[in-house]
């Protein structure tokens, strides 16, 4: 095993109007709420779950999204509660939230 058992990033990239990104969706604000309710369930640390943000990872029309790893599953989510889904589904219990998958 890794340092991390899985690791979500979230693209955060901020293009000028008119083109797409993930910022103009409210990222930052859901990777922020994403780190703090993964500490939260105590979830945070080696060994466990790894929060991040990212630059650009060029998915951006299909945005907001975000990726699991080690899996590589891309996600587009909307608002807290597809957060909350993809933590207690994905991050704990490993199954893929294939509503939300990309």
């Amino acid at each position: 095993m890794g340092f991390f058992e899985r690791h979500i990033f979230f693209c955060q990239n901020q293009r000028k109007a008119p083109e797409a990104c993930c910022e103009d969706h409210g990222a930052s604000s859901l990777r922020d709420y994403c780190k703090g309710r993964v500490k939260q369930l105590g979830l945070a640390g080696p060994g466990k779950v790894r929060v991040n943000t990212a630059g650009c990872l060029d998915r951006c029309a299909e945005g907001p999204v975000a990726v699991v790893y080690p899996e590589g599953v891309w996600y587009t989510y909307v608002d807290q509660a597809d957060i909350d889904e993809i933590i207690d589904e994905h991050l704990v219990h490993g199954r893929v939230v294939e509503r939300l998958k990309i």
